[in-house]
């Protein structure tokens, strides 16, 4: 069966006791979407909750600062911005296993269906402009918070309207979601122009270090947890990096090494037109975008560079 607005609407109106999935590490369009579909059942006389596997960043709150989780029996679970189940995250390993999400909304090509029913359109810019379009259709009210959680996810995944993913549809809806009262010119500053001090170090230690391969085609950041600690700042600092290789001129791939556990390193992968991210990222069972993309490794460091510019090699070589 072939999910319509309609139907997740009748989703929503037939069920209760929500609980809403984001993905670990979480970024401002999975928090987005989710604390917006929480504050829209809510209004519908649902009760839902959104849980994440690692905390909420603090960069968010403005989110969540209206938000008390509520207490009821789990009934109907939701995942949004999650393409795979392993992207939940280990503190909520119970939803990884088949047959444990009832619905999952998303934008990602790779979208791997693993929940009961899937609802995925890979041309949106973003989960929450998807979200949008549902609440659109639905004729129901669209609170202020909402629409600021709505304007934040669009906002972020198209990198303030300056990705390759945003279309006019993506304008469109922020367009009409500036009309609510969102400050989302504070949104704006604040996802980003604003950087602690603690980031800026981080990222002058990043740079400092960076690697490139391929004649410049390639550059490379890698964040073990040695020099995570050595900067002394909150783990929080080292989200949101992976932009800056790609940011020097002739680079057409940018890779971040993160090591998240020993020898297990997550990778982020970002790419100009002649390179398909999410296709670089399958080799090694992730996915994504098309210019942005993120896969998991395990190994040596050593090992997992090596194999990562083995396949660098065959895009750029």
């Amino acid at each position: 069966m072939v999910l319509e607005f309609r139907d997740i609407i009748n989703i929503f109106k037939e069920n209760d006791n929500f609980l809403i999935l984001t993905h670990k590490s979480p970024d401002g369009d999975t928090l987005g979407t989710g604390f917006a579909l929480c504050y829209f059942l809510r209004n519908m006389g649902k009760k839902a909750n959104v849980v994440n596997s690692d905390s909420f960043p603090d960069r968010y709150s403005f989110m969540y600062e209206e938000y008390t989780p509520q207490e009821f029996d789990i009934q109907y679970v939701i995942a949004v911005d999650i393409a795979d189940p392993q992207l939940i995250g280990s503190g909520l390993a119970q939803y990884q296993q088949e047959g444990t999400v009832d619905l999952c909304i998303d934008h990602h090509i790779s979208n791997k269906a693993f929940a009961k029913q899937t609802y995925v359109d890979a041309k949106a810019s973003a989960a929450a402009l998807i979200m949008y379009q549902i609440f659109r259709y639905s004729g129901m009210e669209i609170s202020d918070i909402i629409a600021k959680c709505l304007y934040t996810g669009i906002a972020t995944d198209t990198g303030c309207f300056k990705y390759e993913n945003t279309t006019p549809a993506a304008h469109i809806a922020c367009a009409e979601l500036m009309a609510y009262n969102i400050d989302f010119s504070v949104v704006n500053r604040k996802m980003f122009d604003v950087k602690s001090r603690g980031r800026i170090a981080v990222e002058q230690t990043v740079i400092s270090k960076m690697e490139y391969f391929f004649d410049g085609k390639c550059s490379m950041i890698v964040l073990t947890k040695k020099l995570m600690e050595e900067c002394g700042v909150d783990p929080a600092e080292f989200d949101g990096l992976a932009s800056i290789p790609l940011s020097v001129e002739g680079v057409r791939i940018g890779i971040t090494v993160k090591e998240r556990h020993e020898n297990v390193y997550k990778i982020s992968v970002r790419t100009t037109e002649e390179i398909d991210a999410s296709a670089f990222c399958q080799q090694f069972n992730g996915g994504g975008h098309i210019r942005a993309a993120g896969c998991e490794i395990h190994g040596s460091l050593d090992e997992v560079k090596a194999k990562l510019l083995e396949e660098v090699g065959k895009v750029c070589g």
